[in-house]
């Protein structure tokens, strides 16, 4: 058992931090929101989708409303920048001018603008990771889930991406961040959320 008598409700527009150890259950918690996986027992609802029932053919849908953003980047290796955000547009039935202009949109709005014809590995770990936050937001998603998303990067590199994924929250974004970087969660507070013995409970991050 991971999750065991949990009740956890995020607001729109309200961001949280998601604390915990190493196995305590973060990235499970992620997984059930955008229903890689439903719960054995007990409901997730994510606006009007509900996990007891969504039908298999929604669940793209659902994702649609959601963005995620992972430690590792996920980024395709043999794609430039552009290409990288395209590809969500892409998946989603986008085409044409539109993609374009929404990617270079999003590019401008994480500072990449002048990166996109880079591939991965011609980036740092934070612009890979700037380019993972573009792609997320591609199809306007009203949450993002971030799980880790300054885990393989240096304290500086870490407080620049936190200060974007701050901005976009102050834009009105939905934001729920699961982290183990408590300098992070005390240098910028906010509700902070542990789990701890599979339940949710509300923390004061100054005590941390």
């Amino acid at each position: 058992m991971v999750l065991e008598n949990l009740s956890l409700k995020l607001d729109q527009g309200e961001m949280a931090y998601l604390i915990g150890p190493t196995g305590s259950g973060k990235s499970t918690l992620m997984r059930l929101i955008y229903m890689d996986m439903l719960p054995d027992k007990g409901i997730v609802r994510v606006g009007e989708y509900r996990s007891d029932l969504i039908q298999p053919r929604d669940i793209p849908y659902l994702r649609r409303s959601i963005g995620v953003v992972f430690q590792d980047f996920q980024l395709l290796s043999d794609r430039s920048v552009f290409e990288n955000v395209a590809f969500a547009l892409y998946a989603t039935g986008k085409s044409g001018a539109g993609v374009k202009s929404r990617v270079l949109q999003l590019l401008s709005r994480v500072g990449l603008s002048h990166k996109q014809k880079r591939y991965p590995h011609e980036l740092s770990g934070g612009e890979q990771q700037r380019v993972a936050i573009a792609r997320a937001m591609a199809n306007d998603p009203w949450i993002l889930l971030a799980d880790e998303p300054t885990g393989n990067l240096d304290p500086h590199v870490a407080d620049e991406i936190q200060r974007l994924l701050l901005s976009l929250h102050h834009q009105g974004m939905t934001l729920l961040s699961a982290t183990h970087d408590y300098r992070l969660v005390k240098k910028f507070p906010t509700r902070t959320l542990a789990l701890m013995n599979g339940q949710v409970v509300d923390v004061d991050p100054e005590t941390l």
